[in-house]
C-alpha cells in the first residue's frame, strides 16, 4: 500500500475555538456553533464545501437585526467532531446531515427556522424542508447546488468504500486543500477583495485532528441529491440569492431554480460571485430584508 504519512501539528478543534465558540452534541456529534441575536425569527446558517461558519462573518450582526441567527459548522468542516467509525449510516452522508440541523434545533429548543443555505450548504437545506416541513418556514438559498452533480461519478462509487481506497483517500483530500486558495478566488468575482485574513480563517480548520479523512469520508458519501425533480415540492417562501459571476455554480442555474420553485423571489447582485455574503454583504442583507417585508 501507498504510505499515508500521518497530518502534522494537528490539534483537537476545541483548542481552535473562538471566544465566542459554543459546542453542542448532536447526534452524538459535538457540533461548534456561534448564536446571534434573538427572538423569532430563527435563521440556520449553512455553509458551502470547504468553508465553515468563518464564512458568514459579515452578514451574522447585521442578520441578527431579524431575530436570532445559528450559524454552525457541518460535518468535515470548521471545529465541529469529526468522527472517524460509526454504525449504520455515515454522519457525513446528506441524509444525516439533514437529521443533524433538525437535532441542532432539537438540542437548542427551536421549533422553526429559516434555513439559510450556500452552495452544498442549500442543498441540505433544501433536503430538510421536504422531509421536515412543519419545521422550516423558508430558505434563502446562496447559488444553491441543485443541478450540478454533487455525487461521484457513477463508475468510482464500488471503489471508493474499498480499504485501499479508504486507505489512501486522505491523500486526495488533502490534493483538494492544496487547491483551497485558488478555489477561494474562483469563488469570488474580484480576488483582489481577499484578505490575507480571510485565506487565513478559511485555512484555519485544517489544524484540527483528521480533517483530511473526514473530507475524504465526506467525498465517499456524496451522492446526487435527486433535488432538481422535486422542485415542484416546494410550497414555502424561498429567496435565491446569486452573484451574476458565479463561476462554481453557474449563476444561470440559480435563475433557473428560482423560475422553476412554485413560490420564489431572485436577486441576482451584480459584481458578485459564489460567496455574496462575503463578497456583497450589504446587498446580501438588503435582499434578505426585502424578502422579509
Amino acid at each position: 500500500l501507498v504510505p499515508v504519512p500521518p497530518l502534522e501539528n494537528t490539534v483537537p478543534a476545541e483548542m481552535l475555538a473562538d471566544e465566542d465558540s459554543r459546542f453542542i452534541e448532536v447526534n452524538g456529534i459535538d457540533v461548534h456553533y456561534k448564536t446571534f441575536g434573538e427572538g423569532k425569527p430563527v435563521f440556520i446558517l449553512l455553509h458551502g464545501f470547504g468553508a465553515s461558519l468563518f464564512s458568514w462573518r459579515e452578514v451574522t450582526e447585521p442578520l441578527s437585526q431579524f431575530g436570532t441567527v445559528i450559524a454552525y459548522d457541518r460535518p468535515a468542516f470548521g471545529l465541529t467532531e469529526r468522527p472517524m467509525d460509526w454504525e449504520g449510516e455515515s454522519p457525513y452522508s446528506q441524509k444525516a446531515q439533514v437529521e443533524l440541523v433538525i437535532g441542532l434545533m432539537d438540542a437548542l429548543g427551536v421549533e422553526k427556522a429559516t434555513l439559510v443555505g450556500n452552495s452544498a450548504g442549500g442543498t441540505i437545506s433544501m433536503l430538510a424542508a421536504l422531509k421536515y416541513p412543519e419545521r422550516i418556514e423558508g430558505l434563502i438559498l446562496v447559488d444553491p447546488a441543485v443541478y450540478a452533480g454533487g455525487g461521484a461519478p457513477a463508475w468510482v462509487r464500488p471503489l471508493l468504500g474499498t480499504p485501499q481506497f479508504n486507505h489512501i483517500g486522505p491523500l486526495f483530500a488533502r490534493q483538494i486543500q492544496e487547491q483551497g486558495d485558488e478555489f477561494i478566488k474562483t469563488a469570488w468575482h474580484d480576488p483582489n477583495k481577499i484578505t490575507p485574513e480571510i485565506f487565513a480563517g478559511y485555512r484555519k480548520p485544517l489544524q484540527a485532528n483528521n480533517w483530511d479523512k473526514a473530507l475524504w469520508y465526506l467525498t465517499v458519501s456524496s451522492r446526487e441529491s435527486g433535488l432538481a425533480e422535486r422542485i415542484i415540492e416546494f410550497n414555502l417562501p424561498v429567496l435565491v440569492i446569486t452573484g451574476d459571476d458565479d463561476r462554481i455554480v453557474p449563476t444561470e442555474q440559480s435563475i433557473r431554480l428560482a423560475k422553476e420553485l412554485p413560490n420564489a423571489n431572485l436577486v441576482i447582485i451584480p459584481q458578485c460571485g459564489h460567496l455574496p455574503h462575503e463578497e456583497c454583504p450589504a446587498a446580501f442583507i438588503q435582499a434578505v430584508e426585502d424578502f422579509l417585508k
